[in-house]
């Protein structure tokens, strides 16, 4: 039974290399590694060779090591629930992350409680069109003279976990880093219109465990804040309060509070954007360079302000 006001905790893993490849703090890795080391299986989003996202199965750790890092993009689910089912009949324990639509789905499909089931779900922004998505690929792709071969939603190695900046590199060789998908996710132009409504938006959640990104760490947890990476955990309820106990030898925790902990994703969706039908038109009906320079940043003006920014910025330590 959910508690209706969960626990909040800051978390870092303490294996170093395990956060860098991690988007956030490395929770995942703990949760699942716990899993696997017990028989159990992990299912979890990740990204394919076409840059699709669809959820798998995974009973090692180098299978689950794909599922790390942020995908903002929706996964394809397919057949999984059916297999979740099977492996709990199976009386193997099971850990499903995903976004909160996909935990209510998964129990809405199972129809019952199962005692070996786990339960975590994403702290979600909202769910991005995959049109948008394959229209900026090929828009680089054709800028590029190339095909990409790699994907980094959110490049955390070379610019730190407080940037967002995505990286594409490309069968040439060359990379190209910038914010432009970046900009239109958070323009909030490109979600799904159910993302308008959600009704997940606040702090209960369905999953056992919810984490994201600890934004707001620095009034929370200063401590805790060196730009390498930090989750923010819910613990929502016994099976979550079991689960995190179990796996605290191998992170960094510390309690925190609620209200030092809030993002907008904790309140309330995102409102549908005043203009959302002229971008959908723009994009119907005029090329990506277009969308990427009034919606992505990509413009003259835009693009001198940030460097301006930038300037302002560092002067401003000095």
């Amino acid at each position: 039974m959910d508690w209706g006001q969960p626990k909040v905790y800051a978390v870092r893993h303490k294996d170093e290399e395990t956060r860098a490849a991690s988007r956030s703090g490395g929770i995942f890795t703990a949760v699942s590694d716990w899993v696997l080391s017990n028989g159990g299986v992990v299912y979890g989003c990740v990204l394919t060779e076409d840059f699709s996202a669809v959820h798998i199965r995974a009973d090692s750790a180098d299978d689950r090591n794909s599922m790390r890092g942020s995908k903002y993009i929706q996964s394809r689910l397919g057949d999984i629930f059916g297999s979740v089912k099977i492996d709990l009949l199976e009386k193997r324990t099971v850990l499903f992350t995903g976004t909160s639509c996909q935990i209510a789905g998964l129990k809405g499909f199972l129809g019952r409680n199962y005692e070996n089931l786990i339960c975590v779900d994403i702290i979600c922004h909202g769910v991005p069109s995959i049109r948008v998505w394959r229209a900026y690929l090929e828009w680089q792709e054709a800028r590029s003279g190339a095909l990409v071969n790699c994907v980094d939603f959110r490049n955390k190695r070379d610019f730190g976990w407080h940037e967002h900046i995505e990286t594409l590199t490309f069968d040439n060789g060359k990379k190209v880093s910038g914010i432009i998908f970046k900009e239109l996710f958070y323009g909030h132009m490109i979600l799904r219109p159910s993302c308008y409504v959600c009704p997940f938006k606040s702090t209960t959640h369905p999953g056992d465990i919810t984490i994201g990104d600890y934004w707001g760490i620095e009034k929370a947890a200063p401590e805790f804040d060196d730009n390498n990476g930090v989750s923010l955990v819910l613990i929502n309820n016994g099976v979550g309060e079991y689960v995190f106990n179990a796996i605290k030898s191998e992170v960094n925790w510390k309690e925190t509070r609620m209200e030092d902990s809030m993002q907008m994703p904790l309140r309330e969706p995102f409102p549908k954007p005043v203009g959302r039908e002229r971008f959908w038109d723009d994009f119907s009906n005029k090329g990506f360079g277009y969308i990427a320079r009034k919606y992505g940043g990509n413009g003259i003006i835009t693009k001198l302000r940030r460097r301006l920014g930038k300037i302002k910025r560092t002067l401003g330590k000095r």
